[in-house]
């Protein structure tokens, strides 16, 4: 969430940010209101100072020998019932007022670095390097088809389970699938990672907190009946692990990498990628979560991209980094850095993680804190796919087939997944 100071106070900046992200925005509405809440915060304190005074003052008139009820006292007494009225009106009207603003304030998003490159879309995103040879040619086939010729998927009893954009991973596929988020939480954790296994369902204010809602209501699942969701990645419930805390300054920065299914609409999307793994309604994802110290967010932002490309290094694929334009920034992001894997079938690089910084957006909406000395601060959040579980498989299947038909599995994953080869007969 954007800070209301900031609003109120920095209002040229916030709005510059704002188009830049592509949005016409005109906040002097917001900022008057918001310098009224100040105002009113600040004259309910100097009327609850003012009674408290008049408290004090009654009970030295009570001690010096005036009688409860004598006029004085009564005078006094009167005064400050007054002002109490007053508070209770004023106290009534900052709170329509507070959630006034956080109703409006929830829907923008965060303000993008000044150094984030200015664009509209994907097309305007920024090449910062590539790791590993991509294989180019003909010949080459697209993971699906590959998927379907080992029976290591079924698309049509998954639409009769469920719906299309559903699969069912089968035989060696569903090993391998378990094999990958086992050798990323392994790796991972090995790093100083805190493993977590969250819940699934999320309720709406660790969707608010994370900055899911209410921008993304049409792209999540809701449960009709209660205040929970299917929870889109493991980012919102990692986010409101600490909601309302304030972490000991010592125990930053916390790193935490959980395994979740990921559930989204994909609204939108039709007609993108509708064969295979890449977007699905369901899909399972290994999360990189970190909570830092303000002063530290920059470091950690390298750290936790390196993080994710390491997966992409030591299984072998090639891959690029994008950095994103302020037109393709994620709502809760300043700056995101794309890991995009080769798919030598798809003759393109598709996402495979994405590795945010948010500072303290996130961590305002869900009030995460630490206290540095005497001083209580927001932390900053950071998040990172590390990585996509389905597309990880894609990438494995088209750059490790073979003439034969069979796929050769990463050595790194070997160990894991059993066998150096997925072979035809072995599906």
């Amino acid at each position: 969430m954007l800070d209301p100071r900031e609003i109120r106070e920095n209002t040229s900046f916030i709005e510059e940010g704002l188009n830049r992200r592509g949005l016409n925005v005109d906040l002097n509405s917001l900022r008057s209101h918001s310098k009224r809440l100040k105002e009113l915060e600040q004259k309910r304190s100097n009327l609850q100072a003012e009674a408290n005074a008049i408290g004090k003052e009654v009970g030295n008139q009570i001690r010096a020998g005036n009688e409860p009820n004598s006029n004085t006292v009564s005078l006094l007494k009167n005064k400050g019932n007054e002002i109490k009225a007053e508070v209770t009106v004023i106290e009534e009207e900052e709170k329509a007022l507070a959630k006034s603003i956080k109703d409006q304030i929830l829907h923008y998003p965060n303000i993008p670095y000044s150094d984030c490159p200015n664009g509209k879309n994907a097309n305007d995103n920024i090449q910062v390097r590539t790791w590993g040879k991509p294989l180019k040619g003909e010949g080459y086939k697209e993971h699906w088809e590959i998927a379907e010729e080992l029976c290591l998927l079924d698309t049509e009893r998954s639409v009769r389970i469920a719906k299309s954009r559903f699969v069912t991973l089968l035989n060696q596929g569903a090993k391998l699938e378990r094999s990958l988020i086992n050798f990323m939480l392994d790796v991972h954790t090995s790093k100083g990672y805190t493993e977590v296994l969250p819940p699934v369902l999320v309720n709406t204010a660790s969707l608010k907190g994370s900055g899911q809602l209410p921008k993304f209501a049409e792209e999540s699942f809701r449960c009709s009946e209660d205040d929970l969701w299917l929870t889109p990645t493991a980012e919102v419930p990692l986010t409101s692990l600490h909601r309302d805390e304030i972490i000991p300054f010592e125990n930053l920065p916390i790193k935490y990498v959980a395994y979740s299914p990921c559930f989204r609409r994909e609204a939108g999307s039709y007609g993108k990628d509708t064969r295979g793994l890449i977007r699905l309604h369901q899909f399972n994802k290994v999360e990189l979560y970190w909570f830092v110290d303000r002063a530290n967010s920059r470091e950690a932002y390298k750290q936790i991209t390196a993080d994710a490309e390491a997966i992409l290094q030591a299984l072998g694929l090639p891959y690029r980094v994008m950095e994103l334009c302020t037109g393709d920034l994620g709502f809760s992001a300043s700056s995101t850095h794309d890991l995009e894997v080769w798919l030598p079938g798809a003759n393109a690089y598709r996402e495979i993680s994405s590795c945010s910084i948010c500072d303290d957006f996130q961590a305002r909406r869900s009030s995460i804190r630490t206290k540095k000395g005497n001083q209580t601060q927001l932390v900053h959040t950071l998040n990172a796919s590390g990585l996509a579980i389905g597309r990880t498989m894609a990438a494995i299947l088209e750059n490790g087939q073979q003439s034969d038909g069979s796929v050769k599995i990463p050595e790194a994953l070997v160990p894991y997944f059993g066998q150096a080869l997925l072979k035809p007969n072995q599906a």
